[in-house]
């Protein structure tokens, strides 16, 4: 029996299509039938002309795409990686801090004549998306042998992205200004210790002398 799972955000819609195992025991927590056998995918953004769409492979790409990116995007520390020309293939790269494209190589057997597929999203498009493929890895009786593997990313990579301008600059300008303070310094003169003359001891004045029996004037 066919069985879908839909993850729906305002601005994107993850629909997934396929079959599961009658057999397959029951989740306490969860009455769902389980989807174990994937045949189609469907990711649709608002706004967007083109429905990405595939099978396993395409979905995996996807995911993993989706998630090295919101994690590169959220850190700020860019892991460069060389574009794969492979169908199903899906990688994204920022145009600014609010505009992202997403690029995707349709499948030979979807008879897409554009290739590749470059949609612009915006970064609340981008944060559904990731949000709907958050939601599908949380769904127990989807797929569950599926897993994603990311890895941190290195701050090396930081450096890596730096030109080397940009990291000497800091250095030659501080060199050049210790430069100038030990030219400023060589030009200034020598002050001249002078040392201080003594000054001549003022002589001293007489004391008026006070008689010791004075005359009384007369009356």
């Amino acid at each position: 029996m066919r069985r879908r799972r839909q993850y729906s955000l305002p601005n994107c819609t993850l629909i997934l299509d396929g079959f599961g195992d009658d057999f397959a025991p029951a989740n306490p927590g969860d009455s769902r039938p389980l989807l174990s056998i994937l045949t189609n995918v469907e990711c649709r953004l608002i706004g967007a002309n083109k429905v990405l769409q595939g099978g396993r492979v395409f979905l995996e790409n996807l995911v993993q795409a989706v998630s090295q990116y919101a994690q590169e995007f959220l850190s700020g520390v860019r892991h460069p990686q060389d574009p794969v020309h492979e169908p199903d293939h899906v990688y994204l790269e920022k145009i600014d801090q609010n505009l992202h494209r997403l690029v995707w190589y349709p499948s030979t057997d979807l008879n897409i004549p554009e290739s590749p597929v470059k949609i612009e999203i915006s970064t609340v498009q981008l944060f559904d998306l990731i949000e709907a493929i958050d939601q599908f890895f949380a769904d127990t009786r989807t797929l569950p042998d599926l897993t994603l593997k990311l890895q941190p990313v290195s701050r090396r990579y930081h450096k890596v992205n730096e030109s080397v301008a940009s990291r000497t600059v800091p250095f030659l300008a501080g060199l050049g200004s210790l430069v100038a303070c030990a030219l400023l310094f060589y030009l200034l003169p020598v002050p001249q210790v002078r040392k201080p003359e003594n000054p001549p001891i003022p002589a001293a004045s007489p004391s008026p002398t006070v008689p010791t029996n004075p005359v009384p004037p007369p009356r």
